[in-house]
């Protein structure tokens, strides 16, 4: 399995806990940055994360912050990505199971290491329940669609 990592400088200690814990286990990580703890915007590094989901190259995404509130929202800017920030268990297995989030954001400085790590796995581990989810997903999508028809030609929401 696949996953795409990316943080700004408040998430880079985690993420390399993160990166670390996932090669041990046997997952295959592509590193999206921030490459130094040096002060960076994390709209880009999510972006590219959420891109990498969509396009197949991943299976998973983690994306890291300060709070992970704008990694999430950066992410979910992305059409396909559904990330979800988890800042326990029960949200990422929630998450996964009637959601079918495809990237798990979360806050270096909300969890700690080892906790945010355990968050992970649950979040990797729980299959999506499937049935009346797939409908809600597809309202999802289809909001998605008629936003992106919206803005074909305009000025994209500026």
């Amino acid at each position: 399995m696949k996953i795409a990592v990316g943080s700004d400088h408040a998430g880079f200690e985690l993420k390399g806990a993160i990166i670390s814990h996932l090669k041990q286990n046997g997952y295959e990580v592509i590193d999206h940055g921030t490459f130094t703890p040096d002060p960076i915007d994390y709209p880009q590094i999510c972006a590219s994360v959420a891109r990498t989901i969509r396009d197949g190259g991943c299976d998973f995404g983690v994306v890291l912050g300060g709070s992970g509130q704008g990694e999430q929202l950066a992410a979910n800017k992305v059409i396909g990505a559904r990330a979800a920030l988890c800042p326990d268990e029960f949200t990422a297995r929630l998450a996964r199971a009637h959601n079918n989030a495809n990237i798990i954001s979360m806050g270096a400085r909300i969890v700690a290491e080892e906790y945010a790590i355990a968050i992970l796995e649950v979040f990797l581990n729980t299959p999506f329940e499937g049935g009346r989810h797939e409908a809600r997903l597809a309202k999802l999508h289809q909001i998605e669609v008629d936003e992106a028809r919206t803005f074909v030609g305009g000025d994209g929401g500026a």
